[in-house]
C-alpha cells in the first residue's frame, strides 16, 4: 500500500513538474514573440550580374519578423532605404529571392573621396536648412528623397495696407535630400559597415543640393519666412507649373474648386 502511495505521489509531482515546466516554456516563448518586430526589407524579383545597376523595377517588398536587438545592426537593407541604392551597381551577382544587405554593392564613395562632396554633383551646391518633425513630414524624409521646398513669409499687403499680408508658396520642385542630420545615406564608405546608429535617429536640419542660384534664394527666403519640406513619390518626376501664391483672399476663393478636383483625383486613382 505504500508502495502505491509513493507511486501515486511520483507520478503526481510528475505531472505537476511537467506542467510548470509547460508553462514556463510559453511565458518564454511569449516573451521572445514580443520582443520580435516586423521589418520590411528588398527583395530581389530577378537575376543580376556584377556591376549591373539596381532599379525600381528589379525589387520587392518583403515583410518578416526580426528581433528588435538583431534588427538594430542587420545588414540587410530597410525597404524604406531603397533609394539609397536604385542605380548602385552591384559588388557580385545576386539571384531571384535574395535579400539585399549593403555589402551587395560597390563602393560608392572611392578611395580619398569621402563624404558629402563626393555626393554632390558637379554645378551643384549642398546646403543645410533647419527643420522640424512638422516642417521634415514627421522625420520621415530619408538621404536620396526628393522633395518641394515651400515658403511662407509676411509681405506687406499688395493693396498698400500698412498691415502685414501671410502669403504661401512653393519656392523649388524635386530638390534631391542629400543627408538629414548627419546621416548622408550612403552605408558603406570604403568597405565600411552602415553606420546604424544614424538610421532612425531624428535630426534638426535636411542638407540639399541646389544650384548656385538656388542657395541664394533660400538663404534669403529662410531669413524672411518658414521653409516646409514636402515629400515627393519616387515615381514622380513632374514638375508643376501652375504653383500659386496662397494669401487669405485666394484661400477663400478657390476653396470650392480644391474640393472638386480633389474629388476627381480621387475618382480616378480609384478607377471610376
Amino acid at each position: 500500500m505504500r508502495q502505491k502511495i509513493l507511486m501515486l505521489a511520483a507520478v503526481f509531482f510528475g505531472v505537476l513538474a511537467f506542467i510548470f515546466t509547460y508553462q514556463q516554456i510559453q511565458q518564454e516563448r511569449s516573451k521572445i514573440r514580443n520582443s520580435a518586430v516586423r521589418v520590411r526589407l528588398i527583395k530581389m524579383k530577378t537575376d543580376m550580374s556584377e556591376g549591373d545597376k539596381l532599379m525600381e523595377t528589379d525589387i520587392e517588398m518583403f515583410e518578416t519578423m526580426r528581433f528588435a536587438a538583431a534588427a538594430s545592426g542587420t545588414l540587410e537593407i530597410p525597404w524604406d532605404r531603397r533609394s539609397d541604392v536604385i542605380g548602385t551597381p552591384l559588388r557580385s551577382m545576386v539571384r531571384k529571392g535574395d535579400i539585399l544587405t549593403w555589402r551587395d554593392f560597390k563602393q560608392v564613395i572611392t578611395k580619398d573621396r569621402t563624404g558629402l562632396p563626393a555626393q554632390t554633383r558637379s554645378g551643384w551646391r549642398a546646403i543645410s536648412i533647419p527643420v522640424s518633425q512638422v516642417t521634415s513630414v514627421s522625420g520621415l524624409i530619408r538621404p536620396n528623397n526628393f522633395v518641394d521646398v515651400i515658403g511662407t513669409f509676411h509681405f506687406p499687403d499688395a493693396k498698400g495696407d500698412s498691415s502685414l499680408d501671410t502669403v504661401t508658396m512653393t519656392i523649388l520642385q524635386r530638390v534631391k535630400v542629400l543627408a538629414t542630420g548627419a546621416d548622408i545615406g550612403y552605408a558603406q564608405q570604403n568597405g565600411a559597415q552602415p553606420n546604424v546608429s544614424a538610421v532612425g535617429r531624428s535630426y534638426s536640419t535636411v542638407t540639399l543640393e541646389l544650384t548656385p542660384k538656388e542657395v541664394e534664394m533660400i538663404i534669403f527666403a529662410q531669413q524672411k519666412g518658414s521653409l516646409t519640406l514636402s515629400l515627393r513619390s519616387y515615381e514622380d518626376p513632374n514638375i508643376t507649373t501652375d504653383v500659386q501664391s496662397v494669401d487669405w483672399a485666394y484661400l477663400q476663393q478657390h476653396i470650392k474648386e480644391y474640393t472638386s478636383e480633389r474629388e476627381q483625383l480621387l475618382k480616378k486613382s480609384a478607377g471610376y
